[in-house]
């Protein structure tokens, strides 16, 4: 993906200098620009809102993945050899076993009752994150 794919799918976008933007975040009700967008010399994207939103919630929520922020495995100079993951396995894992330990609280707290609103999102949220993360790991069949 392009950075210009991804700025097309955005609101209120401004170009700051060479290779970097800012735009309303389209995670949250954005009033003002909040979130700011970098292209790195390699392709890769690197996104942050100052109101606090994840990156994954930021592509979620314009119909991409974590993943998109990535290149493909080719090289722009020709030179060295592509990436194979765009993160580290150790990241991977500890994103999964602290979504895993919120699953079994949320288990632990369903044992006691009902679950609030709240506690539902928040499971489902795990959930999903838990897929990007086995999705971001090569794992395609994560559904």
């Amino acid at each position: 993906m392009s950075i210009h794919h991804l700025l097309s799918l955005l609101n209120k976008v401004k170009r700051t200098g060479s290779g970097r933007w800012v735009a309303a975040c389209p995670a949250h009700d954005d009033r003002n620009p909040s979130l700011a967008l970098r292209e790195l010399d390699d392709g890769r994207v690197l996104l942050h809102c100052f109101a606090g939103c994840a990156a994954h919630e930021i592509v979620s929520s314009v119909g991409l993945q974590l993943t998109d922020l990535f290149p493909t495995g080719e090289i722009k100079d020709g030179k060295g050899k592509p990436e194979r993951r765009p993160f580290p396995a150790a990241d991977i894992l500890r994103c999964i076993a602290f979504e895993a330990l919120v699953v079994a609280v949320v288990a632990t707290t369903r044992l006691a009752g009902p679950l609030s609103d709240t506690d539902h999102n928040r499971l489902m949220l795990a959930v999903t994150r838990i897929h990007e993360a086995l999705a971001a790991g090569g794992i395609s069949d994560a559904k």
